[in-house]
């Protein structure tokens, strides 16, 4: 068990390092700065629990088989502290093994409505309101950067900032739940534009990236970037302000395109707009790293493919079903009132199964 102590050793150091960070004046005049030390300091705090854990159940066994040797009274307390160091091993394993760095952060969504017009764009504003409100009943709080109405009220497209208060345990922490969200939505059901009555299936999609706090984290140079001005517009396109105030950014080097249009400033929608362009650039980095690393290291269950079909909406049986996880269930009403933690679950339940599986056979 001795591998279980080099492992942790690093990220034991790395938490006492962190925790002198925090006490800098320095750090905590800079509230970006000290909202991702606290996090990651928080992260850790489960590794130096579990490992003081196991040190102790090691301790005790190894004290108590020194003892047995002069004293068989001690023998028979041998095999329940060798469960307990066991048990105390696994934990410690699975804490190191478990964690995404990134499960504490904010996130950014963006939900786009795809093929299948209004209704589409129906069902993305049907996604959001159940995003908003599983929001609520995790108490955090939403921030609507950027949307675009559609005719009959859905929308299509829109872009949310996702943030947790305070400075939640990893596994309280809005990436840790949301990640699994990417990919693309399916609903089947009779759109209010059938006169018929037939079944259709439509889709939208959803995109998740932990928001980066840290501008320095992601730099951007400004020669790299086509900023276009334009005015705001609404549903059918019509104008609803009398400025250039919305703000397209691309980003040359890689082609990624972000639009803002919700504020009524073009510096506020620049800001915006740079803020999801940062997330996306991170997130594209991360995907990079993953594509060149071990199966283990991205053994996540959200979406190794954007257009992977995740889960279908089914309104005329009321049921939800998720594709990776086999999760079915007949409450979709509840569900998109925003009762999605069994939904979830189950995929944290399956990333965290494959997680150890890869560990295992590393």
């Amino acid at each position: 068990m001795d591998d279980q102590f080099d492992a942790a050793l690093p990220l034991l150091t790395e938490h006492a390092e962190l925790e002198q960070q925090m006490s800098d004046p320095a750090v905590l005049s800079d509230q970006a700065s000290a909202r991702r030390i606290g996090r990651r300091y928080a992260a850790l705090g489960r590794v130096v629990h579990a490992h003081r854990a196991w040190r102790a159940a090691r301790d005790d066994l190894d004290t108590a088989a020194e003892l047995a040797e002069v004293d068989e009274g001690f023998a028979a307390e041998l095999p329940a502290l060798r469960a307990t160091e066991a048990k105390a091993a696994d934990h410690l394993r699975e804490v190191l093994i478990l964690r995404d760095p990134n499960d504490a952060s904010d996130v950014i969504m963006e939900i786009k409505a795809g093929e299948g017009g209004e209704e589409s764009a129906l069902f993305a504003g049907d996604l959001l309101r159940m995003y908003l409100r599983y929001a609520e009943s995790k108490g955090w709080s939403v921030q609507v950067l950027s949307s675009t109405p559609s005719d009959l009220g859905g929308h299509k497209d829109v872009s949310l900032a996702i943030r947790a208060r305070g400075n939640p345990a990893p596994e309280d922490g809005v990436w840790a739940h949301l990640k699994y969200e990417g990919g693309v939505h399916r609903v089947q059901r009779v759109p209010v534009t059938e006169s018929q009555g037939r079944i259709h299936t439509s889709a939208a999609g959803v995109l998740v990236m932990p928001e980066v706090e840290d501008a320095g984290e992601i730099e951007i140079n400004e020669n790299d970037l086509r900023i276009d001005v334009y005015r705001s517009s609404g549903p059918g396109g019509q104008s609803v302000n009398t400025t250039d105030s919305a703000v397209r950014i691309t980003h040359l080097p890689t082609g990624v395109v972000v639009s803002m249009q919700n504020e009524k400033s073009q510096l506020q929608n620049r800001e915006a707009a740079l803020r999801v362009l940062r997330s996306r650039l991170m997130q594209l980095r991360q995907e990079e790293a993953d594509a060149a690393a071990s199966e283990a290291r991205r053994s996540q269950v959200r979406t190794v493919d954007r257009s992977e079909r995740i889960r279908t909406y089914n309104f005329p049986e009321n049921r939800i079903a998720d594709h990776r996880t086999g999760f079915k269930a007949y409450n979709l009403d509840a569900v998109l009132g925003g009762a999605l933690d069994p939904v979830i679950n189950s995929a944290i339940q399956l990333d965290e199964a494959q997680r150890l599986k890869s560990a295992g056979q590393g």
